[in-house]
């Protein structure tokens, strides 16, 4: 029988032709099915689901795989360092130590970096606030991480270096869970480029308690492109993970077995947000809802600009944790300031301890120690003074301390222009001033239920003890703000009468690497009493007696100074300056040599070239031992090309003073310059001063 032949099919039977395939379909007329149209109907129900349930599947990878291609669990996802003595090695941890025994056991501190910032940011933090914690730290960084800086480096195995780090955070969490619960009392996640300050982080975690559930940090919800993105209801946070984040031993024990589960449905490409999400499910509890936390843990939004620029801020002053310092050269500077303060914070507790001290033996009706320590050179006796503006009697008319006016101009008694805007450092020492006053008053704000804001310094009055004081008396501009009960801002006025202590004095004794040349022996005496004398009134009070003198050796000559002043007519100013340099420097027989730069004037002024010329002459006729020159620059004014051509003329070695025509100066400016300037290491600025014209 030929099969491919035509057969006609049963009665009752339509044929529906497919030539695509060649095939032919059988379809009952009757509506009953047989038991293989039953069979195939069940199967093709199965494969229904099956697929839908395949297609789920595929759906969920194919988006886990798009939102972060490199977070393919592998079952090589444990550290490379299993054993807790190598965990233990690497951050230079004792064992045998824990909460109960040691304090140094309160934070364990994990910093996430990359192997491109180990010689960097990772080292700069270790450098300075990493080996100051009461705890210890350790960098968390890829698999493949070589360095040669000697940090404690932990490389986690199947963690790559890629951003955002979300593998990498919950991998960090995990290993320290599983080598360090044991030992610390909290637990940090931070960034490579946040500074802390670890005595603020002590005293603010020995305040909390953290035998309880603790997810301390920055609370935030996203900025306002990412509102609504996040998968986070409306009473729902995260800690920003850039200023820092902390967590006590309960929360993470409570999440560490998570955090497979954690990985495997993330819901955004924010590390910070995840961290977030997986304590809120495992350790019932959001991040911090505290306004403080913004001051705390500080982050500044300027980006690469945050903290480069000056460093006296409420914000840097007041904050536990800085962020972003994003070069780790700023991390340095930073850190030195920081260090600053806290010398400051040791002084002012070390004269709080002695006044405490003098008090105590004047009720018992004892003689207060004595404290002096020849030796060594330092004086702290006179430290134990009450706080009072009449700490300091004068015995003559000449010892009496004249008090310095200052609002928008500054009037100062003993100045070579008593009347002018105040400088630089006095308007630094108000400010200082100023923030720390601000500070004492809003100690209790929150008590009482008010806030007061600093407007302004309407006047006034201040004076110097060399050896004892600064003192202010300052009319302030306030803003008294209540919150609590019966709102109001009001402006009201603050009288304050201040008193900043100075420290220890120091009596060290350096060579003399100012001077050059030879002179006939007379003692350094002279020298000592030009730079000192005049500031320090009252040195024969202090209980020290100078040891008998060795045979006198030859004096030297004071450092030669080289003047460079740039000049582009002016010739009024030009002469005011000339008769400052005549009374300074050439009456006063100072070994100092002058260029002066000279550029054709401004449009519309008068040529003074030959006037500036003549005068210059006239004083090298009658002073010939100080050298004076004039350069000729045959174009308009440029400061950086003079000071270019006056710097030609000197050899290296040479002290060169840039100066300006409308500065003032005294003999006590160049002791100043002579002291000060260090070759290689230091420069001397700012002394001269600025006559109103």
């Amino acid at each position: 029988m030929n099969p491919y032949q035509y057969r006609a099919p049963p009665t009752g039977i339509e044929l529906v032709p497919r030539p695509q395939k060649m095939r032919l379909t059988v379809r009952a007329l009757n509506g009953s099915m047989g038991s293989h149209g039953k069979h195939g109907t069940f199967g093709q129900l199965l494969a229904i689901i099956a697929g839908i349930i395949f297609g789920v599947i595929l759906t969920a990878a194919i988006r886990q795989l798009m939102l972060k291609p490199h977070m393919c669990l592998s079952v090589r996802n444990r550290p490379i360092y299993d054993e807790k003595s190598e965990a233990f090695r690497i951050v230079g941890f004792d064992r045998n130590k824990n909460v109960h025994n040691s304090a140094k056991n309160l934070i364990f501190v994990g910093v996430m970096t990359a192997n491109k910032y180990l010689d960097t940011r990772a080292k700069a933090v270790y450098e300075t606030w990493g080996k100051q914690l009461p705890g210890k730290i350790a960098f968390f960084s890829s698999e493949t991480s070589v360095t040669d800086v000697d940090i404690p480096l932990i490389r986690l195995r199947g963690v790559d270096d890629s951003y955002p780090p979300q593998k990498k955070s919950f991998m960090m969490i995990r290993y320290m869970a599983e080598h360090f619960s044991k030992h610390f009392e909290f637990f940090m996640r931070a960034d490579d480029d946040v500074y802390i300050r670890p005595e603020k982080l002590e005293l603010f975690l020995r305040s909390v308690n953290s035998t309880k559930r603790q997810f301390i940090g920055q609370a935030g919800r996203g900025n306002q492109e990412e509102l609504g993105h996040l998968a986070l209801k409306s009473d729902e946070n995260f800690c920003m993970g850039g200023p820092g984040v902390i967590m006590s031993r309960s929360t993470l024990m409570q999440v560490a077995p998570h955090i497979r589960e954690c990985l495997r449905n993330l819901r955004s490409t924010h590390e910070d947000v995840e961290v977030g999400r997986c304590v809120r499910k495992y350790a019932k509890i959001p991040c911090t809802w505290s306004y403080e936390m913004q001051n705390i843990l500080y982050h500044n939004g300027s980006g690469t600009e945050a903290f480069t620029g000056p460093l006296k801020q409420r914000e840097v002053h007041r904050a536990i944790t800085l962020h972003p310092i994003k070069n780790h050269l700023h991390l340095y500077r930073l850190h030195a300031y920081i260090q600053g303060l806290n010398v400051r914070s040791s002084e002012a507790e070390l004269v709080h301890l002695i006044r405490e001290m003098a008090k105590i033996k004047e009720e018992a009706g004892l003689p207060m120690p004595h404290l002096d320590d020849p030796f060594s050179g330092t004086f702290i006796n006179h430290l134990g003074t009450d706080g009072t503006l009449q700490k300091w009697m004068p015995s003559i008319e000449e010892e009496v301390l004249h008090w310095d006016f200052f609002s928008r101009a500054a009037f100062q008694l003993g100045d070579a222009n008593p009347r002018h805007k105040p400088t630089s450092g006095m308007n630094e020492g108000i400010n200082d001033v100023v923030r720390d006053v601000m500070e004492m008053i809003n100690r209790v704000s929150k008590e009482r239920g008010r806030v007061i804001d600093f407007k302004e310094v309407l006047y006034g009055y201040i004076r110097w003890h060399p050896t004892l004081a600064l003192e202010y008396i300052i009319d302030m501009l306030l803003l008294y703000k209540k919150y609590r009960g019966k709102k109001m801002t009001v402006p009201v006025r603050r009288h304050a009468y201040l008193q900043v202590p100075l420290g220890a004095l120091y009596v060290r004794e350096y060579e003399h690497k100012g001077f050059e040349e030879e002179l006939e022996p007379s003692g350094i005496q002279e020298f000592v009493e030009v730079v000192v004398k005049g500031s320090l009134t009252d040195l024969s009070k202090l209980h020290y007696q100078v040891p008998p003198a060795k045979p006198p050796t030859p004096q030297l000559k004071p450092k030669k100074i080289h003047f460079i002043l740039p000049l582009a007519g002016r010739f009024k100013t030009f002469q005011r300056f000339m008769e400052d340099f005549q009374r300074v420097c050439l009456e006063g027989g100072e070994n100092v040599r002058l260029v002066v730069v000279s550029f054709r004037p401004s449009v519309g002024e008068e040529d003074t070239t030959e006037n500036v010329e003549a005068l210059i002459s006239s004083l090298q006729l009658d002073y010939p031992q100080t050298p004076m020159t004039v350069l000729q620059a045959n174009t308009s004014f440029a400061r950086a090309l003079a000071l270019e051509l006056g710097a030609s003329q000197c050899q290296d070695n040479d002290l060169m003073f840039f100066v300006d025509v409308d500065m003032t100066f005294s003999p006590s400016t160049l002791d100043r310059i002579r002291l000060h300037t260090i070759k290689g290491y230091q420069i001397k600025c700012g002394d001269g001063k600025f006559p109103n014209t």
